[in-house]
């Protein structure tokens, strides 16, 4: 049976694979967006991204009474910025910078998970002993 490392890994590197895929198929529905670009009517979609479930052992640790809590709060500022509203007279809402923006953090959120995901399979064979 071929073992890809994520099931002995646990919870972390599962979680890397799921962001990978979901900036995978984010990336073709970005693409799509700035295809129908001067399409009549079209809308441009995005893809709400997955939740992570805690008990999958993925979890901050709080190590020291010092460290800041997770409680969900952003210090004042919030991660959803106002919609854009933006029509032509054609009907199409497609606005090329901000697909361009979600393009350029897609494509970064995307090295970031594939680099960890990579560095943990490295530490994973470090520690049984593969170092080739």
């Amino acid at each position: 049976m071929a073992n890809d490392g994520a099931s002995i890994g646990g919870g972390l590197l599962n979680a890397l694979k799921t962001r990978m895929h979901y900036a995978q198929a984010r990336q073709k529905v970005l693409a799509e967006n700035v295809a129908n670009a001067d399409s009549p009517g079209f809308r441009p979609l995005d893809l709400k991204p997955p939740k992570l479930d805690r008990s999958d052992g993925v979890a901050l640790a709080r190590t020291s009474a010092g460290h800041l809590g997770l409680s969900g709060g952003r210090g004042g500022f919030t991660g959803t910025g106002a919609p854009r509203f933006e029509t032509t007279p054609n009907g199409n809402a497609v606005n090329l910078e901000d697909e361009m923006m979600k393009v350029a953090s897609n494509q970064s959120d995307y090295q970031l998970a594939a680099s960890l995901y990579s560095k943990g399979l490295s530490l994973m064979k470090i520690a049984i002993g593969k170092n080739g």
